[in-house]
């Protein structure tokens, strides 16, 4: 049976994929302790810890409906039991996070994340983190509406190629 995390679980995961392209992930020995706390905290001035918070809880949803499609007849035990390893698994739900901050504190030296905090409770990082989400909504729905406008050019130039090659379409 496979399983199809949810799309804020996906992408809290495949944040930590990308961020440690380029290489494994960092042992617990080779990880500097101080570097993995000063990650865990430039991760919370940029706001994305609430992004992990969804992981546990997602996989938990996850895999309950996967059963669900199957097992219609099971839904109340199974809402149960899920309810019942959301408390339990409580407590690991930093545990995404902190494996994002360990590959961060692997990737840049102490003294870089130190900056990048530095820089990020400065009046510009401020300012940055909290226009950063509106300024990349708008500018995706710019960027949407340009692909729309850009779709429409070109499905009007391939009608006109293929009308040149016979084909009404």
């Amino acid at each position: 049976m496979s399983f199809r995390l949810p799309a804020c679980t996906a992408f809290a995961l495949a944040l930590s994929g990308l961020v440690a392209v380029g290489g494994g992930i960092a042992s617990a020995q080779s990880t500097n302790p101080q570097a993995v706390a000063a990650a865990r905290e430039l991760i919370d001035l940029k706001g994305a810890r609430n992004m992990f918070d969804a992981v546990v809880p997602g996989v938990i949803e996850t895999v309950k409906n996967n059963f669900l499609r199957t097992n219609p007849g099971l839904s109340k035990d199974l809402n149960e039991v899920s309810a019942q390893l959301q408390k339990e698994y409580q407590a690991r739900r930093d545990q995404p996070m902190d494996e994002v901050a360990k590959v961060f504190a692997d990737r840049f030296t102490l003294q870089e994340l130190q900056g990048a905090i530095a820089f990020y409770k400065s009046p510009l990082g401020k300012k940055l983190i909290e226009g950063e989400a509106r300024a990349l909504e708008d500018g995706m729905k710019g960027a949407e509406t340009w692909a729309n406008q850009f779709a429409d050019q070109v499905l009007t130039r391939m009608r006109a190629e293929m009308k040149k090659r016979g084909h009404n379409i």
